[in-house]
């Protein structure tokens, strides 16, 4: 059995349960603080770098520890109180905690040290991250989980890594009207008796309430998604949900019976009103249905894809390639400025969307196509469809190798990333090698408060 030393924070190598004394060096992909204790990195939610902290160590890993605060020995000048009640319980935020000014340089600081990882680029050519002048109230969508709490129902947010639910009346993140159909919602469930669904037991009815407000037009979209096919009492309910509800455009019910992490099932209906709200970025016109994909902050989304833009340099006589377009909204983004956009999405509904979306903005050059880039790219070029400029926007994974391949081998002019991981975006950035110059580096901070971060990415051809 190896000795461990009593003395605080002196034993050979960590366990939990042992209390140590850490220097916090740099906030981590998930927000968290990170410190190194003989070399090992420990994780520490709610610690801010520069801070030394009292910690219990709660697991350990090979290459890894985790910890929690126990007492802050040296407090940062840049840490402050939450903006919300149940911050560090509902597992939404990360940074509320922190100085805003500081959470945009440690999402910086991020981007660097991915790129230092998975690259040997000297001089990275970052740019300052654009923020918001009013980094709260910002999310156009809830997504909350229904339950009970000592025989009355809540909605919220799971605890990180539990399935305890942390009831979020007024979440400082969200619309304001999107905390208020929440509220309403669930207020009539309590009225009516609706009850939650529960898993394990396949009893109940209501599994996840989802409000969607229109920041431009203000409509609003109320969907249910329960673990029946009936809702008890409905008409009553959509009675009282119009009542309480001012500007709601429709009730929808989505039917999700699996064991699963995923919020939709397959199945949806209209219970009353209208299927679809209306809303707008700029000149650009969309209809959201409730299973659409759409960003979720649109104030910060337009500067997104005015950087995309940027990227794409534009002058009207390029062909361009959305290899992620989803309902359309960086294709359609573009579409003004280019000869021709080719949007491709494996998502038969988006592509639809996006159809419909480029008609509704009376945008006649942008054509959509179903299926994965990887085989779209290589078939065009055969037939002299040749991009200009390829846009990428995928999942938190990145790009696959086969998409990557694909755009080696058609040799657009500028390669656009868009990417909202940036180990994924690094990697992806170090597998194009010396085929494509990086040119520049811009985050977005679509998410403050937490520790996820937007960027967008330029790399041209390199000529050989």
């Amino acid at each position: 059995m190896k000795k461990v030393h009593k003395k605080f924070g002196q034993s050979v190598e960590l366990h939990e349960g042992q209390e140590i004394l850490l220097t916090i060096k740099r906030i981590g992909i998930n927000g968290e603080g990170i410190g190194y204790y003989k070399k090992k990195v420990v994780f520490v939610p709610g610690s801010i770098p520069d801070e030394v902290v009292e910690v219990l160590i709660t697991k350990v890993e090979r290459g890894f520890a985790e910890g929690k605060i126990k007492k802050i020995k040296q407090r940062s000048p840049h840490r402050q109180d939450a903006l919300c009640n149940v911050y560090g319980m509902c597992g939404g935020c990360q940074l509320q905690h922190l100085a805003y000014s500081q959470q945009l340089q440690g999402k910086e600081e991020i981007i660097r040290d991915a790129f230092a990882k998975y690259t040997n680029l000297e001089n990275l050519p970052l740019r300052p991250i654009i923020g918001m002048d009013e980094p709260i109230s910002y999310r156009n969508k809830a997504q909350l989980q229904v339950g009970e709490r000592d025989g009355d129902i809540i909605a919220g947010l799971y605890a990180t890594d539990s399935h305890r639910l942390i009831e979020t009346k007024e979440c400082p993140v969200q619309h304001p009207h999107t905390n208020e159909m929440v509220r309403k919602t669930v207020q009539v469930l309590r009225e009516l008796k609706i009850s939650p669904y529960d898993e394990k037991k396949k009893t109940g009815v209501v599994r996840t309430i989802v409000a969607r407000v229109g920041f431009e037009t203000g409509e609003k979209q109320l969907t249910l998604v329960t673990g029946t096919d009936k809702i008890p009492r409905e008409k009553e309910l959509i009675t009282a949900l119009k009542t309480k509800i001012p500007g709601l455009k429709g009730i929808s019910q989505n039917v999700n019976r699996d064991k699963t992490s995923l919020v939709f099932g397959g199945k949806t209906r209209t219970l009353w009103g209208n299927e679809r709200i209306n809303e707008s970025l700029g000149s650009v016109k969309f209809t959201l249905s409730p299973r659409s994909f759409f960003q979720l902050n649109p104030i910060q989304t337009v500067k997104l894809y005015d950087t995309v833009k940027e990227a794409a340099a534009l002058t009207g006589k390029e062909r361009v390639v959305d290899a992620y377009c989803g309902v359309g909204t960086i294709a359609l983004w573009l579409a003004p400025d280019a000869r021709e956009v080719l949007g491709i999405e494996v998502t038969p509904e988006a592509v639809e969307d996006a159809k419909n979306n480029a008609t509704l903005s009376g945008i006649n050059n942008a054509r959509f196509f179903e299926g994965k880039a990887e085989d779209w790219l290589p078939r065009w070029v055969k037939e002299g469809l040749k991009p200009d400029v390829v846009v990428v926007d995928p999942p938190r994974t990145g790009c696959g190798k086969p998409l990557l391949d694909a755009v080696l081998k058609t040799k657009p002019a500028r390669f656009v990333y868009v990417s909202c991981n940036p180990s994924s975006l690094a990697r992806d950035v170090a597998y194009l090698g010396n085929r494509y110059r990086l040119e520049w580096i811009q985050p977005v901070d679509m998410f403050p408060q937490t520790g996820h971060v937007e960027t967008v990415v330029l790399m041209s051809r390199v000529e050989k």
